[in-house]
């Protein structure tokens, strides 16, 4: 694959065409073929070219079910490849209609000129398909306008919903292969830096069924100091995992507590030097030291974890080629994929990830972390390992969204007009340790943030001045593997923000609905642009008018009950 996607655009139209081609060469070589026979060579082939296509120039990076991003990076891409691939359809019917490919139109499988049409099979049996579409044409392609789209908007039932209510949908924790064999893990008290001193197995193995205590050795480092208990069967391995007794020696951040890692994100919000900036509009100093008043506040949230219903399990086998097979449910396989490889110290290639629907993802499930003990472990035993955590160890091993710190400064003119936020926001960067490709560049080219760690502090509010830090817990980033969890900056960034503009409004005696929607003007950068972020500002503030009104915002609240406000917002949404 990578010598495919070093290959020079012409060479692979050549190689496209070419491929195309040879539909045609191993019909002629059945006599007597039937309209079957030739319908299944001339898709498969034209199949097959397209994928290799979607292959070829689609980014690694995003082939990912987290974040929203499966529509939000997908979409334009696959409509694209989609229009191409209608459109060398539409060509080689207007070439067997003996129209002009204006004319033609092509709808429910078949392509239509006047009263003129032939269907999809029709074509691709007789047809000439070896047209190929260059990067610059596919990038033109239209995408149809929303009023075009037959399925996206529509009430439409999820075809999984049947298989899932009656039971019948497999997930990861479902799988099962011949001989397998059942374990669970013994973590260490520290992420990072733990050892195993010694394992004490007298009382396992006493249990019928016991296999072994495994001592993990991962070259990737993901997973350190684990110990993996095998039996034969589940409730064997359930009392072995008890049984078994394991001494570690401590990573250097065994006692760091919770309230540490917030006392530290406090000191680095505190610390003008240091962090990246994210944002940095007008002028923040001039506003701080004008200012006539000012109000500041900060905002703590705590380590928070998935807990999804099915816990972390991984299903692992090697087959007699050396090909390791790995069973279960994971949101970003090709994010795991590389960690594997060096856990495993074999090519990519090798590894098979076997895609299982997921009882709960979140978030965690972006990292498979689960799969290396697994697969290390049905290595060491040369049979295949069912791993598959508990409770209480899925929750240690959690990678968890970091505790978090935002402190927000306003400035004010002698008016009691707001003129200027300063912010710094604190928490461990999931993106650093696990895709730090993704990582942003602050806007004066120094250092780097964590885009979705930060996500929501560059807002829709129109301020004069606005200043942004983006800044990294090291602390945390050593003692735990910070994880995404959802919304992942927005949980906390947006919380903080919006909590703070609320006392913002207090001070100012101005209503917070009609303070937000003062500052959603559309003003500059606000106005929006492509995509997602049409109508920008103003649309947001649409919306806000709308539910204020639904609401009824501004009637009075029963005794000991209250109505609030908070927009979830940003340019990246």
């Amino acid at each position: 694959m990578t010598i495919l996607k070093s290959l020079p655009g012409p060479l692979l139209i050549f190689l496209g065409a070419l491929s195309l081609s040879f539909g045609g060469l191993i019909v002629k070589s059945f006599e007597g073929a039937t309209l079957w026979q030739i319908l299944f060579w001339r898709s498969l082939f034209f199949s097959l070219t397209v994928l290799t296509f979607l292959i070829i120039t689609y980014k690694r990076e995003v082939l990912k079910s987290g974040g929203s991003w499966s529509v939000h990076t997908s979409f334009t891409a696959l409509s694209q490849a989609g229009a191409a691939g209608r459109t060398v359809l539409i060509d080689a019917a207007a070439k067997l209609l003996g129209v002009s490919p204006e004319s033609c139109s092509a709808e429910d499988g078949v392509v239509t000129s006047g009263e003129k049409s032939l269907t999809f099979a029709q074509i691709i049996s007789n047809g000439d398909l070896s047209r190929t579409i260059s990067e610059d044409e596919l990038a033109a392609m239209p995408v149809k306008s929303p009023a075009d789209r037959r399925i996206i908007g529509r009430d439409l039932r999820n075809r999984d919903v049947a298989e899932k209510a009656e039971g019948s949908a497999v997930y990861g924790l479902d799988a099962a292969l011949p001989g397998m064999a059942y374990a669970m893990p013994l973590l260490p008290p520290t992420r990072y830096g733990s050892t195993v001193l010694s394992i004490d197995e007298s009382a396992a193995k006493t249990i019928d069924g016991y296999i072994g205590a495994l001592r993990i050795n991962d070259p990737s480092e993901t997973v350190q100091g684990c110990v993996v208990v095998a039996a034969e069967t589940m409730p064997a391995v359930l009392k072995a995992v008890k049984a078994v007794s394991v001494d570690w020696a401590s990573g250097p951040t065994a006692s760091v507590s919770e309230a540490d890692l917030i006392t530290e994100g406090v000191r680095l919000a505190a610390d003008p030097t240091v962090g990246t900036l994210y944002v940095n509009e007008g002028d923040i100093a001039a506003a701080t030291t004008n200012a006539a008043d000012t109000l500041a506040a900060t905002y703590t949230t705590s380590t928070a974890l998935h807990f999804t219903m099915e816990p972390q399990n991984a299903l692992v086998e090697f087959d007699a080629q050396g090909r390791c097979h790995i069973h279960a449910g994971n949101q970003w396989q090709s994010l795991i994929l590389p960690v594997l490889a060096q856990a495993l110290e074999m090519p990519e290639t090798d590894i098979v990830i076997h895609q299982y629907y997921l009882g709960g993802g979140y978030g965690r499930r972006l990292f498979g972390d689960q799969m290396i003990p697994a697969a290390l472990a049905a290595r060491a035993l040369g049979r295949p390992v069912k791993l598959i955590f508990d409770r209480a160890t899925d929750s240690r091993f959690d990678c968890v969204r970091s505790p978090s710190v935002c402190t927000l400064a306003a400035s004010f003119d002698g008016d009691g007009n707001l003129s200027g936020i300063d912010h710094a926001a604190v928490a461990g960067w999931p993106t650093k340790s696990m895709a730090p490709g993704f990582l942003g560049t602050g806007i004066d080219g120094k250092g780097q943030f964590d885009g979705f760690s930060i996500s929501g502090a560059d807002h829709w509010y129109s301020l004069p001045s606005h200043r942004v830090r983006a800044i990294n817990n090291e602390l945390a980033q050593a003692t735990f593997l910070p994880g995404w969890l959802r919304a992942v900056g927005p949980g906390w960034i947006s919380w903080g923000v919006e909590s703070f503009l609320d006392e913002v409004a207090a001070k100012q005696g101005r209503d917070p609905v009609a303070m937000r929607l003062a500052l959603l003007d559309g003003r500059g950068k606000n106005a929006g642009g492509d995509g997602s972020t049409v109508g920008g500002a103003t649309r947001l503030a649409a919306v806000l008018k709308d539910v204020a009104a639904r609401a009824d915002w501004g009637r009075e609240m029963p005794p000991h009950e209250g109505l609030g406000v908070a927009v979830g917002h940003g340019p990246d949404w």
